[in-house]
């Protein structure tokens, strides 16, 4: 008997994968980064958060180290798998293997997101959403290049480049479940997105206009920028003013 809860290939869900299993030894913290405190909370709690006010994705789930257990029983709806490996491509790929056997399907949508990008806004997530549900390929979060980009040989300006056509990569990055386990697989483990992963079978994501803001939390500067910016949204809160 088929169960008629079952996600069809027209009616797919949508799902969060979010890898937290990294050891945040750039950040210069002990530990890893994602539990250092920010704005009074663990840096990873702030990006759990916007991902649990989209009420369009069914479940989240997290991929932690193998024996990290920060987040258990932290929040009763999340799924965590503690099957990270040494590598964010192997952490992904074991993470999509836990979703399949939480029920998700090849057809289902997959959002990955880093976990250090913790000022990700649940309107970003839904634009993502929008853009990209009825899409052939699926997509990712990026912002245009506001900078000069320069090209370096030996320490010193090689060429200036055009940044006309030149995107930052941010994260969630969606694909259908199937096509990035599979674009995984063929990519191997160097690759630091998904959207690499995709374009080596020779597809095209398409490119969703992110936010500044939605950058990584890697150096030890970041922190305090981050913690600015979560500063200013809780006061626009407080006054009645909503940021995106």
């Amino acid at each position: 008997m088929i169960d008629p809860s079952s996600p069809t290939p027209s009616s797919p869900r949508f799902w969060a994968l979010i890898p937290c299993a990294g050891t945040g030894s750039r950040a210069g913290a002990d530990g890893p980064k994602q539990y250092r405190p920010l704005a009074g909370r663990p840096l990873v709690m702030h990006t759990l958060t916007a991902f649990a006010a989209v009420p369009r994705l069914h479940q989240t789930l997290v991929v932690l180290a193998p024996g990290d257990d920060f987040l258990d029983q932290q929040i009763a709806s999340l799924l965590i798998a503690k099957c990270g490996g040494s590598t964010r491509a192997q952490s992904v790929l074991n993470g999509l293997n836990a979703l399949a056997g939480q029920g998700a399907c090849d057809s289902d949508w997959v959002l990955v997101h880093d976990a250090a990008r913790c000022l990700i806004t649940p309107v970003q997530i839904a634009s993502l959403l929008d853009a990209c549900e009825h899409d052939e390929v699926g997509g990712l979060l990026a912002h245009k290049l506001p900078d000069t980009l320069k090209r370096e040989v030996d320490g010193r300006v090689a060429a200036t480049l055009d940044r006309s056509d030149k995107w930052l990569a941010q994260t969630p990055q969606m694909f259908r479940l199937g096509l990035l386990r599979r674009a995984l697989l063929q990519a191997g483990d160097q690759v630091t997105d998904e959207s690499s992963a995709i374009e080596a079978l020779g597809l095209k994501p398409r490119l969703v206009p992110g936010s500044a803001q939605n950058f990584k939390v890697t150096y030890p500067e970041d922190f305090a920028l981050a913690e600015a910016v979560l500063r200013g949204r809780e006061a626009a809160v407080a006054t009645g003013r909503s940021k995106k």
